[in-house]
């Protein structure tokens, strides 16, 4: 298998097309009830805006484009996460074709991302805007290489693509080309390029590509920063140090969290000549070992100086899915190719590749035997039909306060606007007007008799048309998708019908 991937470099994409096929194909065959980054875009994709929550727009417009060519739908879902999930790893191998010598550790570089399980596992699991700040960042690192070495209008315009895609994918992707700037202008032979006057044209591409979200960004900086420094932010009235402690704590953490699996499958695989490759050193290696000092001094920074504190493994995945490929830079410079690691390393990646959809496929019905139930396991179809059959009438509109929820039922009771609290403006018409009976819907983690969120009370209280009609609150209990016998899934609901204007 080695020597066929070493050959041409086109059976190693033709490996990733056919295992990003396998993985589209698994998710097919799995429930149709949807995780929760998937519900999340099945229920923004109801509208086209330039912002939406706390994340910027760029996946929800991809899916919002994919759903309008072929429908909302598994599928859709599915080929937008793995056509995006492929070209992070073409433009990835593109890249370890420029930089590396030797097509073995081409093929090493390239299914070493299998081993990030942030990349390898999670992406495919349910990650939908971590995925673009993927496909964002080997677009970038790929766009960056080549115009450092063939400097061109072609290298600037796709530089500025790439760093536009990545604001549009991730905030924290903009410390990405601030810390490549900050290495790049220490170094004599890339300060040409930074000082370059074609660079004005990279950042046009890329402010003409960020500017309708940037619009959108000044009059909603609250809602779209809230979440996340609510969960890096210390407690108000934290000591200092105390703060700082815990924040450089958990970036260390972090670091470790998101790089331990890889460099242990690569110690494992390679043993001691990557250890002696470590002194070996290329032009591109010590750019990559500045690259990761200056963000991860970025992020300190944070701590330092704006009080962050929770530093989570997957905030750094602009920066460290490049750690695959600096460890085969080394292997590369270095003076003895060990061909024995190189094929151990090729068949722990294809190994990965076997496991990884195995696992998909099979967590759900084994959990589900077991009474462990996840998310796929929710019979959201189920609990869809048993609501709608207790009414003559479909919805006109439906309200819930769970984002996850309101994508099911989106995909289950096709064709109604799904609302929510805080999102009411998406819909404004509907909800001020609504042309039929309204369903509001809730639950208690599927726990039996749910009470009406206060969230959704306060929410029905303050629309005039519905407040002063007659609360009369039920349950839908459904068996569990491979579930036990008597388990059930409770959600609660209620009809409301307006009076007719």
């Amino acid at each position: 298998m080695l020597d066929w991937l070493e050959r041409r470099f086109s059976h190693l994409v033709l490996l990733f097309a056919g295992y990003f096929l396998v993985n589209a194909a698994v998710r097919l065959m799995l429930p149709a009830s949807l995780e929760l980054d998937e519900a999340q875009q099945m229920f923004f994709s109801q509208w086209l805006a330039a912002g939406y929550d706390s994340q910027p727009p760029l996946y929800n417009w991809l899916q919002y484009g994919v759903f309008a060519l072929i429908g909302p739908s598994v599928l859709a879902l599915t080929l937008t996460k793995n056509a995006l999930l492929f070209l992070t790893y073409l433009f990835y191998a593109l890249t370890a074709r420029r930089l590396i010598a030797n097509p073995i550790l081409v093929v090493v570089a390239t299914l070493g991302l299998l081993t990030i399980p942030q990349i390898g596992f999670e992406a495919q699991r349910d990650l939908t805007h971590t995925v673009a700040v993927l496909f964002s960042s080997s677009l970038f690192i790929f766009a960056l290489t080549r115009t450092v070495e063939k400097p061109d209008w072609i290298g600037y315009a796709l530089t500025g693509v790439a760093i536009g895609c990545g604001a549009l994918s991730k905030y924290n992707f903009t410390l990405m080309p601030v810390a490549t700037m900050l290495v790049m202008l220490t170094d004599r032979d890339m300060r040409r390029r930074v000082l370059d006057a074609r660079l004005l044209f990279t950042i046009g591409i890329a402010l003409m590509i960020v500017a309708p979200h940037a619009l959108w960004l000044k009059d909603n900086l609250g809602l779209a920063t809230e979440r996340t420094m609510g969960k890096m932010m210390a407690e108000a009235g934290e000591p200092w140090l105390s703060q700082v402690a815990e924040g450089l704590a958990s970036l260390v953490g972090a670091v470790i969290g998101f790089s331990a699996v890889t460099l242990l499958l690569f110690f494992a695989a390679f043993r001691m000549s990557l250890w002696r490759a470590m002194d070996a050193s290329s032009d591109w290696a010590r750019f990559m070992e500045k690259l990761f000092a200056a963000f991860l001094l970025l992020i300190a920074a944070l701590v330092l100086f704006a009080g962050a504190e929770n530093i989570k493994d997957r905030w750094l995945t602009p920066l460290l899915f490049l750690l695959p490929l600096y460890l085969a830079l080394k292997l590369d410079k270095s003076a003895l190719l060990d061909r024995a690691g190189a094929r151990r390393m090729v068949l722990i990646g294809l190994a990965i590749m076997a496991l990884i959809p195995t696992a998909l496929g099979l967590r759900i019905p084994i959990l589900g035997a077991l009474g462990a139930y996840e998310k796929l396991n929710v019979p959201y179809e189920a609990a869809s039909a048993a609501i709608l059959g207790t009414s003559t009438q479909r919805p006109a509109l439906i309200v819930t306060n769970d984002q996850q929820l309101a994508g099911n039922l989106r995909f289950d009771i096709k064709g109604v606007p799904v609302v929510m609290p805080g999102f009411s403006a998406f819909a404004a018409q509907e909800v001020a007007a609504p042309k039929g009976p309204v369903l509001m819907v809730w639950r208690n983690r599927g726990k039996a008799d749910p009470a009406l969120p206060e969230e959704l009370a306060t929410w029905r209280a303050s629309q005039p048309l519905l407040a002063p009609l007659p609360f009369s609150p039920r349950q839908a209990a459904t068996p569990f998708l491979y579930g036990r016998a008597d388990d059930r899934y409770h959600i609660g609901y209620a009809w409301f019908t307006p009076a007719s204007p």
